[in-house]
């Protein structure tokens, strides 16, 4: 075969016409493909084997990154709904603080009103009691002042219980007419 390309390589007319040397053509192609194959299994392979593994780390990368911003929506959508809870929790307990608070006013405004009506009725109490002492002691007097003056008018004292009880009776009676 080597003669063929020989004698095709040195014709005037065949690939000689071009300037291709025949036998450095051969010898040329026959490196390349052993070259080819030695590269092919040392160095294609692991470099292939190589460019394989990296486009897995990518592609493992890429799906985690996606991964990472799934779980990343799903947390921003987790806080949303937890800040959206925490604020009706806070204005339930607004709420609740409020209406507790109204309660407690209005049932001290009620302890008040009854404390306030429980004085007054003592107070009606004292006055009342006070006032029957003051009747009692003003009648003293009065049957006191009678008596004195019924003595003075009689010039002579009758005894000072039938004097009273005479005086007791006259103003029973008027007090009935009045």
């Amino acid at each position: 075969m080597t003669q063929i390309l020989l004698i095709f390589g040195s014709s005037a007319s065949g690939l000689g016409a071009l300037g291709v040397n025949g036998s450095a053509f051969v010898i040329q192609l026959i490196t390349f493909i052993l070259a080819y194959i030695v590269l092919r299994k040392y160095a294609f392979k692991p470099i292939l084997k190589v460019l394989a593994e990296r486009r897995d780390k990518i592609e493992q990368g890429v799906k985690l990154g996606e991964t990472m911003l799934k779980k990343e929506q799903d947390l921003e959508k987790q806080v949303s709904q937890s800040l959206h809870q925490a604020r009706l929790s806070a204005d339930q307990m607004i709420s609740e603080a409020q209406s507790s608070a109204q309660s407690i006013i209005k049932e001290a405004e009620i302890a008040a009103s009854v404390r306030a009506d429980l004085l007054i009725n003592e107070a009606k109490g004292r006055i009342n009691l006070e006032a029957t002492q003051m009747k009692q002691k003003v009648e003293s007097e009065i049957i006191d002042l009678i008596t004195k003056t019924s003595e003075t008018i009689l010039k002579h004292k009758l005894d000072e219980s039938s004097d009273r009880n005479l005086i007791a009776e006259s103003l029973k009676d008027q007090q009935r007419v009045a």
